[in-house]
């Protein structure tokens, strides 16, 4: 499958890595761009923050070049903040400048929703469009935005807000397949998304309810999307990317990583997260994913509440290498493949869900 342009940014295939607060980091990305994303997304930034220069609100917008093509969401509701943000991006240096800014219209989180920002975003249509048209006069950088199908299951408005991005500017939209009510629960409406994608030209990318290689492809066939947006699929398994690649060029379905691949992926990520953030911060950092990486292995409850203790990154470090070291000696070791139930998933606290909704 053939990928898709966002404005004149080439995108090679059409599965991408969803912005998820507090996950996707630079060492995140940088993982799941070697596993085959094709385009990776940051955590939502404050357009508050970025006008005022603040430095905690710019180290997260930073990434390797190997990220690109990379996209920077904004979150915020005030027209002229959110095009000063964009002049601030379209200003950095061109080696730290994104390829895309993308405006969260999604978040269902309180914190964000209480500011009129995310989600609520989705019932002042008239703000989507003076947002979207202030901040596409401000950049020579496309602009984008992640939405939901509407407030709540009587105001599903997505066809109106997707035409409205496009008429102001947007040269994308991405589409989570539920309302700011349904939150992540229940089915996600593809059907939804394909009404919108047949309501606009720009490209229409899909997310929600999308766990496997098969759901991305299906996903691609039932709704005529330009692209599959994952979140949740990839949280301590980035390969899934190399999965539904494998799936789509070659017919061939993969197996699993093993638990080996697993634990030395993630004590590469804790190395990239020290050299980020520090080593106390990346052992705090790197909790939430060490858990995700180790679900499902034996002994994993216990190993995950020892990592929930650890300091510093050589501590976490040292004792994922012990664990592997026990799983090599023994049997059960072979016997286990990535693929949980999805009951079996830990579910995710809220300030980890996708941040675009």
């Amino acid at each position: 499958m053939s990928g898709f342009r966002i404005g004149d940014v080439a995108i090679d295939s059409p599965f991408v890595l969803a912005p998820l607060a507090g996950v996707s980091d630079s060492p995140f990305r940088q993982l799941a761009r070697e596993q085959g994303a094709s385009a990776v997304y940051t955590e939502m930034v404050s357009s508050d923050g970025l006008v005022r220069g603040s430095r905690n609100t710019l180290d997260y917008c930073a990434f390797v070049t190997m990220e690109r093509p990379i996209g920077i969401q904004v979150f915020g509701s005030d027209p002229t903040i959110m095009a000063d943000a964009a002049r601030v991006l379209s200003d950095l240096p061109a080696e730290q400048r994104p390829d895309l800014i993308d405006i969260n219209m999604g978040c269902p989180v309180r914190k964000v929703v209480n500011r009129c920002a995310g989600a609520a975003l989705l019932q002042d249509v008239p703000r989507i469009a003076a947002i979207v048209e202030s901040m596409s006069a401000a950049t020579p950088l496309p602009v984008t935005a992640k939405i939901r199908l509407g407030w709540d299951g009587n105001s599903r408005n997505v066809v109106e807000v997707a035409r409205t991005l496009e008429a102001a500017g947007a040269k994308a939209v991405a589409i989570h397949a539920r309302t700011r009510a349904e939150k992540f629960e229940g089915e996600a409406h593809w059907e939804m998304i394909a009404e919108a994608r047949r309501a606009v030209t720009i490209p229409v990318i899909g997310n929600g309810d999308v766990r496997s290689a098969e759901d991305a492809v299906r996903m691609l066939e039932q709704t005529g999307c330009a692209g599959v947006m994952l979140g949740r699929a990839a949280f301590g398994d980035p390969w899934v990317f190399r999965r539904i690649r494998s799936l789509v060029d070659r017919g061939e379905s993969l197996p699993p990583p093993s638990a080996a691949e697993r634990l030395e992926a993630g004590v590469r990520h804790l190395a990239m997260m020290e050299a980020s953030v520090g080593p106390e911060h990346a052992a705090r950092e790197m909790r939430k994913h060490v858990a995700w990486y180790i679900k499902g292995l034996p002994n994993s409850a216990r190993v995950r509440e020892q990592v929930n203790h650890t300091r510093t990154a050589r501590e976490m470090a040292e004792l994922l290498r012990a664990y592997l070291g026990d799983l090599e000696r023994s049997a059960a070791m072979g016997e286990q493949g990535l693929e949980a139930h999805a009951s079996d998933r830990p579910a995710p606290a809220e300030e980890f869900l996708d941040a675009a909704g």
